[in-house]
């Protein structure tokens, strides 16, 4: 496998998306990684040799200006980390039009819109595009309820997801729906079972382990196959 492996991870300035580069970066991986604040961005800049862009990732605009500024690269993964929980109440009852427009333009159009525009400047061979998903994006799984909006987000992008893929020319890459684990982030709370480093050096194993199989897949960070 080539030393000189490129990644873009979206969503990169804590947490998960965090992780990923660090671990990335440890893996011996070009790194370009993007950030809504450039302000509260220093654990990121820390990371050495680490090309850091400004995306918010709903803004069409922004968006346009990232494609620009990337024209060329060529990457063998694409990690669209980016997300947000929605309100706090995630009731489908109390919600705001406002609320609901906001999560699923973050959790499920945002990361396809992103990933249309940066197909084309993957590597034809052997390039992964990952999604983080969740385990709450099952429709079987009977837990999350207190999540139900968070929820529906996951499964509503692992959908778009599958129809994205359905649309992609061959060679398609490899397509990975990630399951990070319940990971103590801003999210995941003190409370979670695994530290940010235990899941995302997981991730990018699966990541490498999955690169050139070609097809979707909906694992976890141990590689474990969940139902959609």
């Amino acid at each position: 496998m080539r030393s000189t492996r490129t990644a873009l991870i979206i969503g990169a300035s804590r947490g998960l998306g965090l992780g990923l580069v660090q671990q990335l970066r440890a893996n011996g991986w070009q790194v370009t990684a993007t950030v809504r604040d450039p302000q509260r961005a220093d654990a990121l800049r820390a990371v050495p040799e680490v090309r850091i862009e400004t995306l918010d990732i709903d803004d069409g605009a922004s968006l346009d200006a990232l494609v620009t500024r990337l024209d060329g690269q060529v990457f063998d993964l694409l990690f669209v980390n980016a997300g947000i929980l929605g309100p706090d109440h995630q009731s489908a009852s109390g919600a705001t039009a406002a609320e609901l427009g906001q999560l699923f333009m973050t959790n499920v159009a945002a990361p396809i819109r992103l990933a249309e525009r940066f197909i084309g400047q993957l590597r034809p061979q052997g390039a992964v595009l990952a999604f983080m998903s969740s385990g709450l994006g099952s429709v079987a799984n009977p837990e999350g309820n207190n999540l139900a909006l968070y929820k529906a987000s996951k499964a509503a992008l692992n959908s778009l997801t599958n129809s994205f893929v359905c649309t992609l020319a061959e060679p398609r890459p490899t397509v990975l729906s990630l399951h990070p684990g319940w990971v103590k982030t801003d999210m995941g709370g003190d409370g979670a079972e695994l530290e940010i480093v235990d899941s995302c050096r997981g991730l990018v194993a699966q990541v490498e382990a999955y690169s050139g199989r070609g097809g979707h897949h909906f694992i976890d960070y141990q590689g474990q196959t969940i139902p959609w």
